[in-house]
């Protein structure tokens, strides 16, 4: 009973982690271009990653059965996630230079709807529960982001490029986990790869100033090492002793602390008509995690942050 508390306790943490990294997103982008928030967040991620990796090889040391993990393997999975993440992460960082941090973790959820409907593609079986899921949630972000001359701004259209890109991020991971990786040096391996890619991406297209990555440090070490390092941690550890049906119903409050950290900290707004959207939005990405009885649970996979 205490592991599984505990363990649900961990979870919430780590959604609250994700959900208010939209706000420090946000605020970074306040001072520095958007390859260079994810160059810097990157590059403090992967060496929060791997102190965790370090002290967990300590701690199997102590072990005297412990698994091996396949080393290549576990590089391999971790080239192919760190370039598939890279476009996702670049896409939510330039849609979060205009729509606001609430939103974008609301359309962002949606790769949990997206993610089905993708592996209808390799051949996995997608059920009608889901597919009525995702009416709901295409209803939700057209209240959300469709205005009343039926436009959509393009930073709307960026997020949701994002959430399509998590998808497949989580579908390249869902291969690889299936397999004998270390999940912790896998996405060490994933962050270093985003900064090597996005650094000269940030030195063609923006120019880098020492004072504006000192101005957005919080913003950098918050999503860096909370985001990246703790709540990754705090997932693993968790998701031994939790339920996977009960572990996606907490991740999937994300996107609500993503909207109160928005509303609380950039004392962000949304019309009627937006969170009417929001509701919508967060009843189907709830709806999708209910797993019906005759489908097994599926275990939750890492979180777009």
């Amino acid at each position: 009973m205490f592991r599984k508390m505990r363990g649900s306790i961990m979870l919430l943490a780590a959604a609250f982690i994700w959900g208010s990294a939209f706000v420090a997103q946000s605020e970074g982008m306040n001072y520095i271009g958007p390859f260079t928030y994810v160059f810097a967040r990157s590059i403090v991620g992967s060496s929060a990653l791997a102190l965790v990796l370090l002290f967990l090889r300590l701690i199997n040391r102590r072990k005297e059965n412990s698994e091996k993990a396949d080393i290549k393997l576990s590089v391999s999975g971790g080239l192919c996630t760190g370039t598939v993440m890279f476009a996702a992460t670049s896409f939510q960082q330039f849609g979060l230079t205009v729509t606001s941090a609430g939103k974008s973790g609301f359309i962002t959820s949606l790769y949990i709807i997206i993610v089905p409907l993708l592996g209808i593609f390799v051949r996995k079986k997608t059920p009608l529960r889901i597919l009525f899921c995702t009416l709901i949630a295409v209803a939700g972000f057209w209240l959300l982001c469709v205005k009343a001359d039926f436009t959509v701004e393009t930073a709307d259209l960026l997020v949701l490029a994002c959430a399509f890109l998590f998808s497949v991020h989580i579908l390249v991971t869902d291969y690889f986990s299936a397999r004998n990786i270390n999940p912790v040096l896998m996405s060490c391996v994933q962050f270093v790869v985003v900064s090597v890619i996005s650094c000269p991406a940030m030195l063609i297209f923006e120019t880098p100033e020492i004072t504006g990555i000192q101005n957005a440090s919080i913003p950098i070490l918050y999503a860096g090492v909370l985001s990246s390092g703790v709540a990754f941690t705090f997932q693993i550890i968790a998701q031994k002793d939790t339920d996977p049906t009960v572990a996606t119903m907490i991740m999937s409050l994300e996107s609500v602390f993503a909207a109160v950290s928005g509303w609380v900290v950039l004392h962000e707004r949304f019309s009627m008509r937006e969170l009417s959207g929001c509701i919508l939005v967060f009843a189907a990405v709830t709806a999708a995690q209910i797993p019906s009885r005759k489908e097994p649970d599926m275990n939750m996979k890492l979180s777009g942050q």
